[in-house]
């Protein structure tokens, strides 16, 4: 649809009256947009499963754009989406990517929690910048990180508790990555996602952090952090071998991805202040290539 009233979807206003193949095509659009940090909806993905994986995403990308990038009241439009989420389960959604969400939640009986659970953390997001302890932090990534990988289970069938255990390791850890991965950044956005407990323990400041000084202490401090990341990524692997093929591999490269964030960090020194690290493009090719290698021949990564 080049040139659609929907290449920048609105927020407010009429009801959009788009189709039910509409909906899917703009929430593939977004999701292919932004390709690299959705490997779930993946060409990996069973063809007749992508549409409704596509659908998630949208609804959490556009989410996480309220309330993170939006310039006008961020409170207002968390207030809408939520609002476009009720009417999925008991009305008609007027926005197009929620339009299709709600024929996804229909047909794979979705509840409504993880999605109340995204809105939430986002909500937490224009309040909380400072996190006093590591449990402060986990109860965050309980709403913005774990959901996901409820929806992700949802949608291939799965409902029970063990998986969805396995699966809050793993979103856990992959969010922890992240955060260890941007602490400039989102120190330039005025928030530290370290819990300040952890910073005192180390000996180091928030005016260190403004400085961006990288000191012992801030090194051990962050390879505090790597580690209980690592932790829980290999908490959450046993989830690989509980579901069907169709999903070891994504939950595979999820996992093993988050961990080459954590192995280029401490190849840093973990100096996670001077340069951004990252796995480039060579590397995202090897770690597809050998896991998909790991799991034909050994059955597990």
């Amino acid at each position: 649809m080049p040139g659609s009233r929907f290449d920048s979807p609105p927020m407010f206003g009429t009801p959009t009256h788009v189709s039910l193949d509409e909906a899917y095509d703009l929430c593939a659009r977004l999701a292919r947009s932004h390709y690299e940090n959705f490997t779930v909806a993946s060409f990996l993905l069973p063809r007749g499963k992508r549409m409704h994986f596509y659908a998630i995403y949208a609804f959490c990308r556009f989410v996480d754009d309220l309330g993170d990038e939006f310039e006008g009241d961020r409170l207002r439009s968390l207030e809408y989406w939520q609002a476009e989420m009720d009417a999925c389960f008991s009305g008609a959604p007027e926005h197009p990517y929620m339009i299709a969400l709600q024929n996804t939640i229909r047909t794979f009986d979705i509840p409504k929690e993880p999605f109340l659970r995204l809105i939430q953390a986002n909500r937490m997001d224009q309040t909380i910048t400072r996190y006093p302890t590591y449990g402060d932090l986990d109860y965050y990534c309980q709403h913005s990180a774990n959901p996901v990988g409820h929806l992700v289970l949802h949608v291939c069938g799965y409902r029970d508790e063990e998986r969805q255990r396995l699966s809050d390791y793993t979103c856990t850890a992959l969010q922890l990555a992240n955060f260890w991965q941007d602490v400039s950044r989102d120190y330039a956005k005025g928030r530290i996602y370290i819990p300040l407990e952890d910073m005192e323990t180390f000996g180091y400041s928030e005016d260190e952090l403004a400085q961006h000084k990288v000191t012992e202490g801030f090194r051990s401090l962050m390879k505090f952090q790597v580690e209980r990341a690592r932790e829980l990524f290999h908490d959450g692997l046993p989830l690989v071998d509980t579901v069907d093929d169709s999903l070891k591999l994504d939950i595979a490269l999820f996992s093993r991805g988050g961990m080459s964030v954590l192995d280029r960090i401490e190849r840093h020194n973990y100096d996670v202040l001077s340069r951004r690290p990252v796995v480039g493009k060579g590397e995202k090719v090897f770690l597809l290539l050998s896991t998909l290698l790991k799991l034909k021949l050994f059955g597990k990564v």
